[in-house]
């Protein structure tokens, strides 16, 4: 019987060793690299064909997210056109651990005659793609995880790793900012964390449901439930934010049996509420929000005029959470 835990803890144990095993191999190569790629003036091209080939395009996609423009070029797509995709002004960075891939050794010509730097990653100093790379990664040996020593697993979490390591170190020489990493992952919840702003999610102009001062409760009923979104902010004649009145409020306002056709909005609002400005992530308005266990913020501007409503429905809608 195969004893499932073990086994599976001596994988871990195995790659944690290669991964140690390469980390202490760094050495200058490293910086050679970082250097071609931060001061690369065209793309970084990520090769491999197989297991490397999906770290090839995991690596790529690294590379983009964190401001190197890069893409994964497939090695037997490219013997059928996709060379075009490769410039004089690239960095191809070929991915095999024998250094001996079929498919990785037949481009590796056309990428010389392009112009393209080649980097080469093997643990094979003396194969074809270390012979004929610019600059060559030795990696080096360590055992495989497969308990049979075939299928390529501390090698393609090695080369994963180094991949990782070049791309976030790149991202530091160049300063990449939060607010860069935003531009890059739009759709996302990190990327909308950072570049969505209060004003993007805002209900704004005919959409706010305010009132004036002086008006009677029984007039900001239905402008409250007209807008649905479970506030009403009372303004002056310049439009400045004097207070709010919220659906919470209103059903105290009834409990306590005020006489809502008498009684005006000034003498029931909530005076000098929480308020957030409309240049404000989104997400700093949802964290408000929670902190103060409240549904919405009136939005003004520096002279404290209301310019929109936010409420954690509108955040949380567009995907931001927290």
């Amino acid at each position: 019987m195969i004893d499932k835990l073990a086994e599976g803890k001596r994988v871990f144990d195995i790659e944690i060793a290669a991964l140690e095993k390469t980390r202490d191999s760094l050495d200058q190569t490293f910086n050679e690299i970082l250097d071609l790629i931060t001061n690369c003036e065209g793309k970084v091209i990520v090769t491999g064909m197989g297991k490397p080939g999906h770290i090839a395009e995991k690596v790529a996609a690294t590379f983009a997210s964190l401001g190197t423009p890069a893409f994964r070029l497939h090695p037997a797509e490219a013997m059928h056109g996709d060379l075009g995709m490769v410039s004089h002004d690239d960095i191809v960075i070929a991915i095999s651990f024998s250094g001996e891939s079929d498919e990785i050794v037949r481009i590796i010509p056309n990428i010389k005659m392009i112009g393209a730097i080649l980097v080469g990653i093997t643990g094979n100093a003396d194969s074809l793609l270390a012979q004929a790379a610019d600059i060559v990664q030795i990696l080096p040996g360590f055992e495989e995880a497969c308990y049979l020593g075939l299928a390529p697993t501390s090698s393609t979490t090695a080369v994963l790793c180094y991949g990782d390591a070049l791309a976030v170190v790149a991202s530091e020489m160049y300063g990449f900012k939060d607010a860069d990493f935003g531009k890059f992952h739009p759709a996302g919840s990190l990327g909308k964390k950072l570049i969505l702003k209060v004003r993007d999610l805002m209900a704004r102009e005919n959409e706010i449901p305010a009132v004036q001062s002086g008006t009677l409760l029984m007039e900001a009923i239905p402008v409250m439930s007209e807008m649905g979104l479970g506030i009403v902010s009372v303004v002056d004649e310049e439009n400045h934010l004097m207070g709010i009145i919220c659906d919470g409020d209103l059903r105290r306002i009834i409990e306590k049996k005020i006489d809502i056709y008498t009684v005006t909005v000034d003498r029931v609002m909530i005076r000098n509420p929480k308020t957030v400005r409309k240049e404000r992530l989104a997400v700093d308005a949802l964290r408000e929000i929670k902190r103060y266990s409240i549904n919405n913020l009136p939005v003004i501007d520096e002279n404290r005029v209301l310019v929109g409503t936010i409420t954690w429905q509108q955040i949380v809608k567009a995907g931001i959470v927290v």
